[in-house]
């Protein structure tokens, strides 16, 4: 039972406040009762708890480690679908229903965790309403927000591993538990501080074979996590026993590369992570560091080749801005902001990028379809926004896709005009040509596939093809061949990509601009007129036309959303801060009206910012009045300290 077990004392404070969060408000003799009939179960990393399509046996409750649940498709391909942190629990569903297990789970790091077997679990619930009710709503509320949980939980340990010389560590430590002092308490532990705590030299160091040493310093590190919300474990390549140690304890890794240096695996990434087993191990994110001046990064693809990392970040250590992104990327809080496609109202995205700069309101990555991910590219190019204006207003002052093709064998428009357009405006942001890793956010261009029939997401590549391939409206512009696929305009399967951006690693808070009409135009008359009536209706001016019909390219890039605009109430209902810009007047051809279009973007934003409730909570939290970022540090190692309730 687990209360004769000899686990530290640390053990049995988390286990009593994981069942209090577990049961709500209940009697403490309920929180008994589930007690006795827990029992503690040990699992090491890259260790499988339980296995896709097996018999359920057994609930647990992660008491410290992590794991992840993985979902075997029926084409073999294996998915991530949630990591289980803390606190969490895990194949509850299996002894409720009797089904097979959904999903394989494996222990990303040492995992400590409380199982209730298959019997007890039946006699506890017949023992006990209480306890009946609280679980049935555990899994209520996990069907209920399912779709807006993201699967990657916010790590609490959290490794720092140098793979290049270069790399000023003791800075970027201290500036990394700055910024994660805002979102919580933070612990930073290296070698000595281990060897201080137990008493000997060298022991962070010694044999990773030596299983008691290695209990020792796991207890320890399970008593700092109880205590605090973050850990950062500082390793060393001078110290590589205590390297690996860290690799083995962290929930996430961040390599950290001086970008100025040589693209190559360093020895410990080969010696502890090249050769793990896929899903076994912590992710890895590799962090490229570079000098305040520089305006874009260039040859990540080079780096990212060379090692299979789950992710990648651009930072300039020494600016305060780029450490608070990561800080809030590593304590989930990031904001991401989700750009519609929608032709020139799309230049109504520039007004809102304007005011929620204007309001303090950092955005941290970018997810756009069609002229959304073109913006959503400005975005994550981090570049003076008075200068993406001007860029945008010389690039979509005129229309970009008006090179018609005489013979329309493929599409209506030749696409070289765009593509120049797209080209210049990147080159004289930029600097040059840039891949979308490259970029300092995180960025994805929404297309779809042709030759799948399938939604694509575009985060690697050529940035000038990547936006070609998500904003060619099918019959309006050419398809964009990539890898020997066609793909074309992203909105037809996603015009509104907040899902997309839910899934991202680190996103808290969804800034979500629709473009999408609130009051589809009435048509007047009963029929359509012929093409001679159309042709001598378009030659009379304006306000005096009998048919208000849009043309064929305006007809082709509405038609090409319509699937996406009946998903489009499901998205809303996923952003956090949701903005429609009022855009009556304003049709998918009218770029001639860029400057009124920014202005009504810009208006609306401000409008909606300053009475959303979230919008004032997330200002409050990126400019809190009087805040002291030092507070969440903790400066002693101090293990045996009470853990904060």
């Amino acid at each position: 039972m687990v209360q004769d077990s000899p686990h530290a004392p640390h053990l049995y404070d988390l286990l009593e406040r994981h069942l209090r969060a577990l049961l709500g408000e209940v009697d403490a003799k309920v929180i008994a009762l589930f007690r006795e009939h827990l029992e503690w179960l040990e699992i090491a990393g890259g260790a499988t708890l339980m296995r896709q399509g097996e018999v359920g046996d057994s609930m647990y409750i992660a008491i410290s480690g992590r794991l992840r649940a993985y979902v075997t498709d029926i084409d073999g391909t294996s998915r991530l679908v949630r990591e289980i942190a803390r606190g969490q629990i895990v194949g509850e569903m299996s002894l409720f229903t009797d089904d097979p297990r959904l999903a394989t789970v494996i222990a990303v790091r040492d995992s400590v965790l409380a199982r209730l077997p298959k019997a007890r679990f039946t006699h506890l619930l017949e023992s006990s309403a209480q306890v009946s009710i609280a679980l049935t709503r555990q899994i209520i509320r996990r069907l209920e927000g399912q779709q807006h949980v993201p699967p990657l939980d916010k790590p609490v340990v959290i490794g720092l591993l140098p793979i290049t010389d270069g790399v000023e560590m003791e800075y970027f430590v201290a500036d990394l538990a700055h910024e994660l002092g805002k979102a919580g308490r933070v612990q930073v532990v290296d070698a000595e501080s281990i060897d201080d705590e137990l008493g000997q030299a060298g022991i962070a160091n010694s044999d990773t074979e030596d299983l008691d040493i290695n209990r020792r310093i796991a207890l320890l590190l399970d008593a700092v996590e109880a205590r605090v919300d973050f850990v950062l474990l500082w390793a060393d390549p001078a110290l590589p026993n205590w390297s690996a140690r860290c690799c083995r304890h962290s929930d996430e890794l961040l390599l950290l590369a001086n970008a100025e240096q040589p693209v190559a695996l360093h020895p410990l990434e080969e010696k502890f992570l090249m050769k793990r087993a896929p899903g076994t191990g912590a992710a890895e994110i590799l962090v490229l560091l570079h000098k305040a001046g520089t305006q874009m990064p260039r040859g990540t693809a080079a780096w990212l080749a060379r090692r299979p990392v789950a992710g990648h970040l651009h930072l300039r250590p020494t600016l305060e801005r780029d450490m608070a992104r990561l800080g809030r990327l590593q304590s989930r809080t990031a904001v991401g902001l989700v750009l519609a496609g929608g032709g020139a109202r799309g230049i109504a995205h520039l007004g809102v990028m304007k005011a929620l700069d204007e309001r303090g309101i950092d955005i941290d990555c970018a997810v756009g379809t069609s002229i959304g991910a073109v913006m959503a590219v400005y975005a994550a190019s981090d570049q003076f926004l008075p200068a993406v204006l001007a860029n945008a207003r010389r690039a979509f002052r005129g229309n970009p896709i008006g090179d018609f093709n005489l013979l329309p064998l493929l599409s209506l428009s030749k696409g070289a005009r765009l593509r120049r357009v797209l080209t210049r405006a990147s080159r004289n942001l930029m600097g040059g040509d840039h891949d979308l890793e490259d970029l300092w956010k995180s960025c994805c261009c929404i297309a779809t596939n042709y030759s799948k029939a399938a939604e694509q997401h575009l985060t690697h590549g050529n940035i000038v093809d990547s936006l070609l391939a998500s904003t060619s409206i099918p019959g309006a512009l050419p398809p964009v061949i990539h890898d020997h696929e066609l793909l074309f305009d992203g909105g037809t399967f996603n015009n509104f990509p907040v899902d997309v951006m839910r899934g991202m690693r680190g996103v808290g808070t969804v800034i979500g601009v629709d473009l999408s009409y609130r009051n589809p135009r009435r048509i007047t008359h009963d029929d359509v007129p012929s093409t001679w009536a159309l042709l001598r209706d378009r030659l009379r001016p304006r306000t005096k036309r009998r048919y208000r019909l849009p043309t064929l390219p305006a007809y082709l890039m509405n038609v090409s959303v319509l699937y996406s605009t009946a998903r489009q109430r499901s998205a809303e209902r996923m952003t956090d801060i949701y903005l429609n810009p009022p855009l009556l007047r304003i049709g998918m051809l009218h770029w001639h009206k860029f400057d009124q279009i920014v202005q009504l973007g810009h208006a609306h934003a401000i409008e909606v910012i300053s009475k959303n409730e979230a919008a004032q909570a997330l200002i409050a939290r990126l400019w809190p009045p009087g805040s002291d970022p030092e507070a969440g540090v903790v400066d002693n190692f101090d293990a045996e300290a009470e853990p904060e309730q």
